[in-house]
């Protein structure tokens, strides 16, 4: 990965200020120099990897140096350009002496950089010597192709097929049966259905297919899905189920013992048909551990089930219970090649090929040697999507190796892997830093790659648009599974990778010394894993306690997964701070120090005081403290800081910075921000907090939730935000009415109100670009959506609302798909006008029981093939 850390070390030091100044005299020529040297290495760079990878040991020590001095290089070039930022943000008189004059701290410094940086220079001449020695050759081929810019079509979206249901192919008949299974009302008792194949085979892929088909979702009551995984708490596995079918705050959850939660999940499944799914099950003592101390699952006799799918039979065969056990079969070779051509040959392709014929002849006869394994076909296809060539597809059979299954599997993986860019292969291997099985935000994902300098700047691209397009890409290559989608953007929302591909990231991220992901449930105890030529800069910690996380003083980046009192050591030169679950000790007295700090994410952690030094981190772009409880306010200077793009803020003491401060905010970039706050017992200022957010006229994406109420005046912002995507806001007491205008290009909304007294139809009716609305509170008694209005809406939520007329003249919402009412009490009846929408094919009606299953309208819907689900309040 030393031709990926020069690439994006470059991106990096080319965004620095550091060229800008006559403050750093001659630094600025070193700076150029070790610019030059870095290009000059990277072009050496494909001929060493080559030989890296046939196992010449020297050749490795080489390539790993030039990393190192790619980093070192990197922070003494950044340290020169922190000088100079320090010194532009310095206020008063001796802010205009630092801008203008020579400091002794910073002549000490000055002095201190330029020493790293010569100390550098004879690094990187000592590797150009070595290279001779080694007989490493220039490569001046291609300049690799960043994956962004015109080569896409405009409606990015629209050209790729459906990742679910091309994976569903060839389990038609099996996917019906398991539902058959499922919702069989005959079979009263508490049963099992297994579904027992190998790694692989596309089990996890067929489960949540069933588990999300509308037969599913009407027979059961209460639904869960938890990943089992190998390594996995009976207690966590039982909080998971519980907050799915029952709700309720993280906090309170995380307080309650193994009994106590089973004792709930018992009590609230009592008199409900429910279906728990376990996925990715390993023991035979699985169903024991978590139903042992309580039981937790009952058996009422009214046809509620368990799915679970697993690798072993014996695990299958296990369960105390009524069980049937569905043994998934290989895809046959007319599936394989549906499924193989579907990814390799997609239909927006085709039409560019000259000889199709020649593709399907050497398609099928790979798609055979795939032995009908899902995810073989499906990598190998999204291969050869992007390698549309006859030559390269026949070079990979005769090379197919001679073992199938694991062997196979690995080489199908690492020829996948060679064929992405440098920057993709970064990201793709990123996911050895997550635990098994981990659901991820794509969200955070981007974040984190563009903290790591993954990202290149593109022209007429944001970095989020690119890396949004790197993730889209992995998925078409079958690298990512996709989970969900937004319907607000279109865009990929949330992926898991298969455990294979999971153990094949850890394997090669820690081979290249990119990343050591240490667990201590797996029987890896400290930092010494990756290979002994090489020294990583990223470590990974899962389940760790009670010490000091042993990583190397250089380390970059951090993440940690459930770790229990642990220190973070000294980190001079870390970029990004990723943990969860977790309680931190001396948290505070570190942070302040780490100033090339990009991202610092804590996520539902404890032990966790932001220090004023927060400001000195002139380089943050992210800080997300969503679930965590700070142990002090939120300090001002966090403002001070002009690189953050994105700041989430949950349960913290917050009181918005005074006006005369709030009127010079650095953070010009600031794209997200997100606050959930309790003000009862701080110092909360509505009028000061009014002109804080006023400044942060740059947000795409604003949340903002308060208890027990957001002050009226927060729909005022509005007019200085024109670039809001994004609007959250709850919980309101009384609305007068909505604000005449809402920035034109919101596409989703959500707000809740105790009360909302004027129509708010009318003006959000004409918001161009608004495709997901979630609306709560409207009181009045009728309510009318116009002829044209709502253009691109496709989801709408309506919640409390006291409506008894609702008039919908024909022609508004044309595109709408998705319509829930919840708690509306008032309507008895549904409007005649809904039969008028062209694309409605789903309705909920939740805790609705005023509305007869003899409702016209509703009778009226079903015919015409739209889906309803009725959903009732707990007893």
């Amino acid at each position: 990965m030393a031709e990926s850390a020069i690439g994006s070390v470059l991106g990096n030091v080319s965004t620095l200020a550091v060229q800008e100044t006559t403050f750093l005299c001659g630094v600025n020529l070193e700076v150029g120099f070790l610019k030059d040297e870095l290009k000059r290495l990277k072009s050496y760079l494909k001929s060493a990897d080559a030989k890296r990878r046939s196992g010449d040991e020297l050749v490795a020590t080489w390539v790993s140096q030039i990393r190192d001095a790619a980093y070192e290089a990197e922070n003494a070039i950044e340290a020169a350009d922190y000088t100079e930022k320090r010194n532009r943000l310095k206020n008063g008189f001796m802010g205009a002496i630092s801008r203008y004059a020579r400091l002794p701290s910073d002549l000490i410094a000055l002095h201190t950089i330029g020493a790293e940086i010569q100390r550098v220079k004879r690094k990187i001449s000592e590797i150009f010597d070595s290279a001779n020695r080694l007989k490493i050759n220039l490569d001046t081929s291609d300049v690799e192709k960043v994956l962004i810019g015109d080569e896409y079509p405009q409606d990015y979206g629209t050209m790729h097929q459906n990742f679910e249901d091309i994976d569903l192919i060839g389990f038609g008949d099996e996917y019906k049966e398991i539902v058959g299974k499922l919702v069989d009302k005959e079979n009263i008792t508490l049963s099992v259905v297994s579904i027992v194949a190998m790694g692989g085979a596309g089990k996890t892929t067929l489960a949540r297919k069933v588990y999300t088909s509308s037969s599913v979702k009407q027979h059961f009551e209460a639904t869960s899905w938890v990943t089992v995984s190998q390594k996995f708490k009976g207690i966590d596995l039982l909080k998971d189920i519980m907050k799915q079918i029952m709700g309720g705050r993280d906090e309170s959850i995380a307080k309650m013992n193994e009994y106590e939660v089973g004792k709930e999940i018992h009590d609230f499944l009592l008199h409900k048909r429910y279906l728990i799914v376990l996925d990715d099950v390993w023991e035979t003592d699985t169903w024991d551990q978590i139903n042992k101390r309580v039981k937790a699952f009952p058996d009422a006799t009214n046809g509620s089930r368990v799915l679970l799918t697993t690798r072993k039979g014996d695990v299958a065969n296990h369960v105390q219970m009524p069980t049937l056990v569905h043994h998934l079969k290989k895809l046959d070779e007319e599936k394989s090649w549906e499924l193989f051509s579907s990814k390799a040959l997609p239909p927006y392709k085709r039409s560019a090929i000259r000889d199709v014929d020649e593709f399907k002849k050497l398609g099928k006869r790979l798609a055979k040697k795939c032995d009908g394994l899902p995810l073989a076909l499906a990598v190998l296809g999204g291969y050869l999507s992007k390698n549309l060539n006859a030559q390269t597809w026949s070079n990979i059979l005769s090379d197919w190796p001679a073992t199938k299954d694991g062997k196979m599997m690995r080489v199908i993986l690492a020829r996948s892997y060679k064929d992405l860019p440098n920057h993709l292969r970064s990201c793709l291997l990123y996911f050895a830093a997550f635990p098994e099985d981990y659901e991820i935000y794509v969200a955070y994902l981007i974040e984190l790659w563009i903290a790591e300098s993954f990202i290149p700047h593109t022209p007429n691209h944001t970095l989020e648009e690119t890396a949004q397009r790197y993730v889209t890409e992995l998925a078409q290559r079958s690298l990512v599974q996709v989970v969900r989608r937004s319907r607000a953007h279109g865009w990929i929302e949330r992926i898991r990778i298969h455990d294979i591909l999971h153990d094949w990231c850890i394997e090669e991220a820690r081979q290249d010394g990119f990343l050591d992901a240490i667990d201590k449930t797996a029987g890896q105890a400290g930092a010494s894993s990756s290979s002994d030529n090489l020294m990583s800069y990223r470590f990974s910690f899962q389940t760790l306690s009670d010490q000091i996380l042993p990583a190397t003083p250089n380390v970059r980046s951090l993440l940690g997964f459930g770790l229990s009192s642990t220190s973070l050591p000294k980190l001079r030169f870390l970029r990004v701070l990723c943990i969860e679950d977790s309680t931190l000790k001396d948290f505070s007295s570190v942070i302040g120090r780490c100033i090339h700090l990009r991202l610092l994410r804590l996520r539902y952690c404890e032990g966790v005081a932001l220090p004023s030094s927060i400001g000195k981190l002139l380089y943050l772009q992210t800080i997300d403290l969503r679930g965590t409880i700070l142990e002090s306010v939120v300090p001002n200077s966090l403002w001070d800081i002009p690189t953050l793009r994105h700041v989430y803020l949950r349960n913290c003491f917050f009181s918005p910075p005074p006006p005369a401060r709030s009127v010079r905010l650095q953070p010009k970039e600031l794209q997200s921000f997100a606050l959930l706050l309790d003000p009862v017992g701080t110092d909360f200022r509505c009028h000061d907090m009014m002109i804080f957010l006023g400044q942060l006229n740059q947000l795409t994406t604003f949340c903002l939730f308060m208890h027990p109420n957001i002050p009226a005046e927060v729909l005022n912002i509005f007019a200085n935000m024109p670039h809001l995507v994004d609007i959250s806001l709850g919980q309101f007491d009384v609305l007068d009415k909505l604000p005449a205008e809402f920035p034109q290009s919101v596409r989703s909304l959500f707000l809740s109100a105790d009360v909302i007294k004027q129509d708010p139809m009318p003006i959000l009716e004409k918001l161009p670009c608004l495709v997901v609305l979630r609306l709560w509170g409207y009181k009045g008694q009728t309510m009318c959506c116009s002829s044209q209005g709502f253009p691109r809406l496709q989801e709408l939520l309506l919640g409390s609302f006291s409506t008894e007329v609702w008039r919908m003249e024909e022609g508004a919402m044309p595109k709408l798909s998705h319509l829930t009412l919840q708690s509306c009490k008032k309507i008895s009846k549904l409007p005649v006008g809904l039969l008028h929408l062209p694309s409605l094919d789903h309705l909920e009606l939740a805790f609705m029981t005023q509305i007869s299953e003899d409702d016209i309208t509703l009778n009226e819907l079903r015919r015409k093939g739209c889906e309803v689900h009725t959903y009732v309040r707990a007893a």
